[in-house]
C-alpha cells in the first residue's frame, strides 16, 4: 500500500481533491503492483470546510481523506522517540 499526502498551507480549495486524485492514478499505474492495496490519498490544510471537502470528493472512487493540521512551536514529548533530531537529520544530510 502506497499513500500520498499533500500538505496546503491556507483554506481547502477543491482543485486539490482533482489534483490528488491525478496523483493516485500516476501512483497506481506505474509504482503500484496488483498484488498491493489501494493508494490512499490525504490532503493535510490549515482550514477545512466539511461540505466544500464533500463537494470535492463525491465522485471520486479513489480512497481520500482531508484533514486539518496546527502548527506548534514545540513538538509534543510523546512524539520525539518518534522522529529524528535535528543532528540525526544534519548527519543524513551530509552522507
Amino acid at each position: 500500500m502506497y499513500v500520498v499526502i499533500e500538505l496546503k498551507t491556507g483554506k481547502f480549495k477543491p482543485e486539490y481533491a482533482g489534483k490528488l486524485n491525478f496523483y493516485l492514478n500516476l501512483m497506481e499505474r506505474t509504482i503500484k503492483d496488483n498484488s498491493d492495496n489501494p493508494t490512499i490519498g490525504l490532503i493535510l490544510c490549515e482550514e477545512k470546510q466539511g461540505i466544500t471537502v464533500e463537494y470535492a470528493i463525491e465522485g471520486i472512487q479513489k480512497p481520500i481523506g482531508v484533514s486539518q493540521f496546527k502548527l506548534t512551536a514545540t513538538l509534543p514529548k510523546k512524539l520525539e522517540k518518534f522522529l529524528p533530531t535535528p543532528q540525526d537529520l544534519a548527519k543524513l544530510k551530509s552522507k
